[in-house]
């Protein structure tokens, strides 16, 4: 998705990503599903107050289990490769970032605290429902508030949470990603807990992927949903990584680039596949906030090492100086 502000993540994802040739289901079964969907989200809406009084593993269940209704309800098959264990203890899970199904995975999976753009809590019913499950909401229309979202996912990690952040920014079509940008991995660092990442990937019962799930470009949230639920045999697999534990990162850059490299590995893609052509004739600048934060605009592609500028090996005035930056 394109954003309004030059310094904000972008992505050249769009109409044109859509894959070509997918199986579709009847009207019928579409209607069956949105009517399954509907009830399933008004049955979550009355459950959210009992089930927030609920503790432990039985609470974890309950939540599970709503959100693996939603899945069912718009016949997607979840596959789940791996474990996010640790029990009682905190965790950042980051992923890769296609659909407003991947917050719907992950609490699948096992229910977590999510990090979301504050756009979404206005969503209907879906909204309400990631509003009450405790999510971090990020106002990106102002920068002045990165510093102060960091520091309370860093005091949900420390209480002992799973805390669950797409890195990118924004969504990208699954075919292709953005690179793994290092704000949020600060909370990780000044909470002392490891990184746990996760990669996501939509295909259909033949194994071939498909970018019909992606939330992209202009399209509404209705469009993505109406698209979606039209697809036959849609498999979401969920592939958890190895954790990077806390200190094997030199600092939040360092952690960042090992779970975008992470990702890319189980997706199957190469480490570079970051489409430089996004911000080719872009110029790099930053722009200051509170707390030691820059945030810096995404340059042309490095002729070194082929990723996009600023890049590790970038000499620029910013890296000379050593200023903390969220790339």
């Amino acid at each position: 998705m394109t954003s309004a502000h030059s310094w904000a993540p972008s992505s050249p994802c769009g109409p044109a990503c859509l894959t070509r040739g997918e199986d579709t289901v009847a009207v019928a079964r579409v209607v069956g599903r949105v009517l399954a969907l509907l009830g399933v989200l008004c049955v979550a809406v009355f459950a959210a107050a009992p089930i927030a009084l609920l503790r432990g593993r039985t609470r974890e269940r309950a939540v599970r289990a709503v959100f693996r209704a939603v899945l069912a309800a718009c016949g997607i098959r979840l596959v789940v490769r791996g474990r996010l264990d640790g029990r009682g203890r905190g965790a950042l899970v980051v992923s890769n970032h296609v659909s407003w199904l991947d917050i719907v995975a992950l609490g699948a999976v096992r229910p977590m605290t999510a990090l979301a753009k504050r756009e979404i809590a206005s969503w209907p019913v879906l909204g309400r429902l990631v509003a009450r499950s405790g999510t971090v909401f990020l106002d990106r229309e102002r920068l002045s508030t990165l510093p102060g979202t960091v520091a309370r996912v860093a005091d949900v990690l420390r209480a002992g949470s799973l805390v669950t952040v797409t890195p990118e920014g924004t969504t990208w079509c699954g075919l292709a990603a953005g690179r793994f940008r290092p704000a949020f991995f600060q909370a990780a660092i000044d909470a002392g807990v490891p990184v746990r990442p996760v990669a996501l990937r939509y295909r259909t019962e033949n194994g071939r992927e498909t970018t019909w799930p992606a939330f992209v470009g202009p399209e509404s949230l209705v469009e993505s949903v109406r698209r979606t639920l039209r697809l036959r045999g849609l498999v979401l697999e969920v592939v958890v990584c190895p954790e990077i534990a806390p200190g094997r990162a030199e600092g939040r850059r360092d952690a960042a680039a090992l779970a975008e490299a992470a990702v890319l590995a189980a997706l199957g893609q190469r480490a570079r596949m970051r489409t430089a052509q996004v911000t080719t004739g872009v110029t790099k600048r930053s722009v200051s906030v509170p707390g030691g934060f820059r945030i810096s605009e995404e340059g042309p592609p490095c002729p070194r090492c082929t990723t996009v500028i600023p890049c590790s090996c970038s000499n620029s005035a910013l890296t000379r100086t050593g200023s903390r930056r969220t790339g």
